[in-house]
């Protein structure tokens, strides 16, 4: 039996219901059996995501489960079997990945929202800084550390280093970066002053008080931040479709806007 199967029989032994998870804390997404879709997303779409489902029930009535953690983890939960009906990727890297696999629907495959690329710091510890070529961004974290996702493997830690990279100071500051399993982790680090600088997306930034940006990378330095969504191979959910239909909609479009997220390009 799997371990998949296995949680679901516990939750529906136990009348837990749809389980929400951020995997900020846990290593591996958990979904829950509802009678509606199983969603798994990016950790950054979490603010904007959770009023979407709001909406969609009020509208609806029908349940979603959302699972949130690093788009690498969870394209790699889908490849190994877990029961999501939809997934929602922060770059177009692991639904490429998904893709080739033939493990989503092609033909479903969407574009929702983009995003932008910021620096950030602990709120009233840092003053503006000018993102240009060679900046002096090693001189500033000084013997701190620079928050963002792992580089190898979580989005915004590839889009990290592309943009370090373009701007010519990677070398320099990839000694002190401290690498994440996805951008609310590194956004909670910089929240609570362990990390001296992060590097998070102008959205995760916009949700936390405790931050300050600093600067925004130049759009040139790194590659497009899109948010592909597709319906997975397996999905089983009747309002997979539906739920679908309704992400690419006016009402879930305003609150995407309302929380920074812009039109993909």
């Amino acid at each position: 039996m799997s371990c998949f199967t296995t949680i679901r029989r516990l939750i529906a032994a136990t009348g837990l219901g749809a389980v929400l998870l951020v995997a900020a804390a846990v290593g591996h997404p958990v979904a829950a059996q509802s009678s509606g879709p199983t969603v798994f997303a990016a950790a950054s779409m979490k603010t904007a995501l959770d009023e979407v489902v709001a909406a969609w029930r009020a509208r609806s009535g029908r349940a979603v489960t959302v699972s949130y953690a690093s788009a690498g983890a969870l394209a790699k939960q889908i490849e190994q079997g877990a029961p999501a009906d939809l997934f929602i990727s922060a770059d177009l890297e692991w639904m490429d990945f998904l893709e080739t696999r033939k493990l989503i629907r092609p033909e479903t495959r969407t574009n929702l929202v983009a995003n932008a690329l910021v620096l950030i710091a602990p709120a009233g510890t840092a003053s503006a800084i000018d993102i240009v070529p060679g900046f002096p961004l090693a001189t500033a974290i000084g013997d701190g550390k620079l928050a963002t996702g792992d580089i190898r493997s979580v989005p915004v830690g590839k889009y990290a280093k592309a943009a370090l990279t373009s701007l010519g100071v990677w070398a320099e500051v990839e000694p002190k970066i401290a690498g994440t399993e996805n951008v609310r982790v590194a956004l909670a680090l910089v929240a609570r002053g362990e990390a001296k600088f992060g590097i998070v997306y102008a959205t995760d930034a916009g949700s936390e008080p405790k931050v300050t940006v600093v600067g925004t990378f130049p759009a040139s330095s790194h590659p497009p931040i899109v948010y592909p969504a597709a319906i997975t191979r397996d999905a089983t959910a009747p309002d997979a479709a539906a739920f679908l239909d309704f992400l690419k909609g006016p009402e879930a479009a305003k609150i995407f806007a309302a929380q920074g997220f812009t039109r993909p390009q």
